[in-house]
């Protein structure tokens, strides 16, 4: 648990200070704007997120499991190699992310946008990916096993050399898509 207050957490994010290896768990930054927040390589287990403006923020290398960020606004955010399990970012603005080398098992993205993310060399084994929106969106080399993309609209999606052994993609919409080299289908 985080022994940083929630004041002195957002100070500390306005201020431009860095939270690499600090620990954010439990920390409940909940529908705050914090546009380009610096949260690499931060701890933030069971962190609380929901209904936050963090456009543009980095959380590159930072630890997100169980966090609840529902409905965040995380477009053109960088987390790349981010590792979390059971993470919910369910109906939130992942427009122009990028989440590459990132492990993401079973985490909620229901009803997301993630148009035109790079998600290139991520394991989303067992997402739960359900009427989200990949519209352009990158996911080579990533591990797509047992999940759920059902009525996702992939259109124009990249899923070169993808696992998708097990997922399903029941009504999905692949208008466009390039699944060369993708095994499990």
């Amino acid at each position: 648990m985080s022994q940083l207050k929630r004041n002195e957490i957002l100070e500390k994010i306005r201020a431009g200070e860095l939270f690499q290896g600090v620990d954010l768990s439990g920390a409940d930054l909940s529908y705050e704007v914090l546009k380009g927040a610096n949260l690499a390589g931060a701890d933030l287990t069971e962190a609380h997120l929901q209904n936050s403006n963090l456009e543009g923020a980095n959380f590159s290398g930072a630890i997100i499991t169980r966090a609840f960020m529902f409905g965040c606004n995380l477009m053109n955010a960088n987390m790349d190699g981010v590792k979390g399990e059971d993470t919910n970012l369910q109906d939130s603005n992942l427009e122009n992310a990028r989440m590459r080398e990132a492990t993401l098992h079973h985490a909620a993205l229901l009803g997301s946008s993630l148009d035109r993310a790079d998600l290139s060399g991520s394991s989303l084994i067992r997402c739960r990916l359900k009427r989200a929106s990949l519209r352009g969106t990158k996911l080579d080399n990533t591990n797509l096993e047992n999940a759920h993309l059902v009525r996702c609209d992939l259109t124009n999606a990249s899923f070169k050399n993808a696992n998708l052994t097990g997922a399903s993609l029941n009504n999905a919409t692949t208008d466009g898509a390039d699944f060369e080299g993708a095994k499990g289908l």
